[in-house]
């Protein structure tokens, strides 16, 4: 293996360039403000002018969400009181907005590429596959893999196919690759069936590409990969790095996302749920809520808080959810922290149970006093009879006792050697010391 991967190079440059020019703009921030101040008073309002358009104007450009309905006012506010103050400076001062707004976006991908060129530094290259294997699911987000032609790239990179027919063994078939010589493996489908091929692959101790060609592909998403190139992601055969991330389990199945209990696994029951999600939810959700709700049996441990039953919802998750923060709501910040992610819900009516997945689907962020989050390494769930689960978005039942486990670099996964390897909660920047001290060590090559 070598070190370091070619792109880390590439990304550290541009982060260093970037950040320059960032702090460039800022110089130029300051200049634009003496151009535009005219006397003591109409300096001391510009100043705090410039102080709310900056501030409210990062905070639009790296945050987003609902402090949109803040921020653009103040940013209104600030641009209109200096255009009414120094209208005779007006050139300065659309230097003055346009050097603010190019900062933010500049800083913004300064740090950005800092934290993918840390990451690319942490994941070593390693030789093209001796014989690597990728199994198709055709069926998969409605015929991707068809569509964008995979198994004739995969062909053509020297990448042995296998199609999982319907009906066919998905596990079965990945044991059979790897008794057959496979030395690095490969899921084309979703995340139900990368945590198949996940599991054998970990326990036989090869690698494993993931290839998104689901509907979703929340665990390409997590690992830094473009999910729109699906062919791209085929180079981790043949020009990867490597890393080591966690996988879950729940009573020995394992799973690379979350496994859910409660609302959600009993609208996944549905035999019309995988051709109608969003219809499903309409019809099913009135009934699962309010007073026509069936009684949750779920039995489980709450920190400092003991003993809990009547759970609406609850998610374990493969390493915790950052689902706080706007955009960037239902993505993992990393996939090597070693722990499970929780979350419990008690909510009783349609409403609420509505306004949360809404929030949580377009990534704004949520507050409710019913709904508790923490970590944990192991985690045990009871119940009176069979429980309903939704394991990556498949549909299982399992007899209690439920115990969760997570198991900490249990699967080491190829990646192309230019993804960022940077989860969109990894990725994100917000408006913090932290973030602009980094700046200017980026841009000192520190």
């Amino acid at each position: 293996m070598e070190a370091t991967p070619p792109a880390t190079g590439h990304r550290a440059l541009r982060a260093r360039l970037t950040a320059v020019a960032a702090l460039g703009l800022l110089v130029l921030v300051a200049i634009s403000f003496l151009l535009v101040a005219i006397n003591v008073v109409d300096a001391l309002i510009v100043l705090g002018c410039l102080f709310l358009g900056t501030y409210c104007a990062w905070l639009s450009l790296t945050r987003g969400g609902r402090l949109l309905f803040l921020t653009i006012p103040g940013v209104l506010l600030a641009l209109t009181v200096l255009v009414l103050t120094a209208y005779e400076h007006r050139v300065g001062l659309a230097v003055w907005v346009a050097c603010v707004l190019l900062f933010g976006v500049a800083a913004r991908a300064a740090v950005r590429a800092d934290r993918a060129g840390q990451a690319a530094a942490g994941m070593p290259t390693v030789p093209p596959a001796r014989r690597g294997v990728l199994v198709v699911n055709p069926r998969s987000g409605d015929g991707k893999a068809a569509r964008v032609g995979l198994v004739a790239e995969a062909t053509r990179r020297g990448i042995h196919t296998v199609e999982l027919e319907p009906g066919g063994n998905l596990r079965e078939l990945a044991e059979k690759a790897i008794a057959d010589g496979a030395d690095v493996i490969g899921m084309a489908g979703g995340d139900g069936s990368q945590a198949v091929v996940a599991a054998v692959a970990s326990a036989r101790g090869v690698a494993h590409v993931c290839i998104p060609s689901g509907t979703r592909n929340h665990f390409a998403q997590d690992l830094g990969l473009d999910r729109d190139d699906p062919v791209g992601a085929l180079d981790a055969f043949t020009t990867g790095v490597e890393r080591q991330v966690d996988l879950a389990a729940v009573n020995g199945r394992v799973f690379v996302n979350n496994a859910s209990l409660g609302l959600y696994a009993s609208v996944v029951q549905s035999a019309t749920y995988r051709e109608a999600k969003l219809r499903t939810w309409q019809r099913m959700l009135p009934d699962l809520v309010g007073g026509r709700a069936p009684t949750s049996e779920l039995r489980f441990d709450l920190p400092d808080a003991g003993p809990q039953t009547g759970a609406t919802l609850l998610m374990v998750s493969n390493n915790p959810y950052d689902l706080q923060r706007p955009r960037v709501a239902g993505s993992r910040s990393r996939l090597d922290g070693g722990t499970l992610g929780i979350l419990s819900a008690r909510l009783q009516e349609a409403e609420e149970v509505a306004r949360f997945v809404t929030l949580m689907t377009i990534g704004q962020e949520w507050r409710m006093n019913d709904i508790r989050q923490w970590s944990a390494v192991t985690f045990e769930v009871d119940s009176t009879g069979p429980v309903a689960l939704g394991i990556d978005g498949e549909a299982v039942r399992m007899a209690p006792p439920l115990r969760f486990e997570t198991r900490p670099g249990a699967l080491r996964v190829r990646l192309p050697a230019t993804a960022s390897g940077l989860s969109p909660s990894a990725a994100a920047v917000g408006m913090s010391g932290r973030d602009l001290r980094r700046l200017v060590a980026i841009a000192a090559g520190r």
